[in-house]
């Protein structure tokens, strides 16, 4: 416990999900959250429970793929913490098509969350975390970006996504060489969750079941299987290793990819 006392936090996507999870997860340890998501009342249900857990906690509305978006919520942020410590790029969109099927349009809809929302959540994050004369250069900052098993492997009918997460990959690492290259003192990671079960797989799991004609939990067993462990895994599991990326434990790990998959890249 306690273990990031002290600390502020930003996770967007946060009103449901690993997002969620992470969001308590870091609570839970000490730090201060400012939760965001599209669904503005979902965050900010989230921030109430997280205040219930003796914490400061800020619940924003927050569209991750709008630049004006990024600029508005880091203001507020600044202005209730006047410091951040911790940002973890969780929301995405997923998708499911033929690439054949994937229109331009389609495309460009993943890429602006998952992609383009990953790059200007780390751009802004580092410019918030960064020293400045106005500010310690003791204090240092972690930003966690959410891909994928999806970023590492392929799968069919999961090309934006796929992309979208490997892109996220690429950036994380491209950023953490930058930030240490220049002394900013600012670690950037990714992590790489397998299955989750969490709303978004399940309404995935619902729309194959019915479009194939065939019960939810054969589907769900289907799914399982891929990981060698054969479950799911839980978003409380995902949200430990974004506390520990968050952490001073953390201090030497940089540009690294944490695979959380139940051995499904294993194989």
């Amino acid at each position: 416990m306690n273990r990031l006392e002290g600390k502020v936090a930003f996770v967007t996507g946060a009103a449901a999900g690993i997002g969620r999870a992470a969001a308590i997860a870091l609570a839970q340890e000490g730090a201060n959250v400012v939760v965001t998501d599209v669904d503005f009342a979902g965050a900010e249900s989230v921030a109430e429970a997280l205040r219930a857990l003796g914490v400061r906690a800020l619940g924003l509305r927050h569209d991750a793929g709008d630049e004006g978006d990024w600029q508005l919520a880091m203001a507020a942020t600044l202005r209730e913490f006047a410091h951040l410590d911790i940002l973890v790029n969780n929301a995405g969109i997923g998708t499911t098509k033929s690439l054949l099927d994937t229109s331009l349009a389609d495309w460009r809809a993943v890429m602006r969350v998952n992609l383009d929302g990953v790059f200007l959540g780390t751009r802004i994050g580092i410019e918030a975390m960064r020293p400045l004369p106005a500010r310690p250069r003791n204090r240092s900052g972690s930003i966690v970006n959410v891909s994928s098993v999806l970023g590492l492997v392929g799968m069919a009918e999961a090309a934006p996504y796929g992309a979208s997460k490997g892109g996220v990959r690429s950036l994380t690492k491209a950023a953490a060489l930058e930030c240490a290259a220049k002394s900013w003192n600012v670690r950037v990671n990714s992590i790489h969750p397998g299955f989750i079960a969490t709303p978004m797989v399940e309404a995935s799991l619902q729309r194959f079941a019915k479009e194939s004609g065939t019960e939810v939990d054969v589907q769900r067993k289907g799914i399982a299987d891929l990981h060698p462990l054969g479950r799911l895994g839980t978003a409380q599991e995902v949200a430990a290793a974004i506390v520990y990326l968050g952490s001073d434990e953390a201090a030497f790990v940089t540009g690294s990819e944490l695979v959380i998959d139940g051995g499904y890249t294993a194989r």
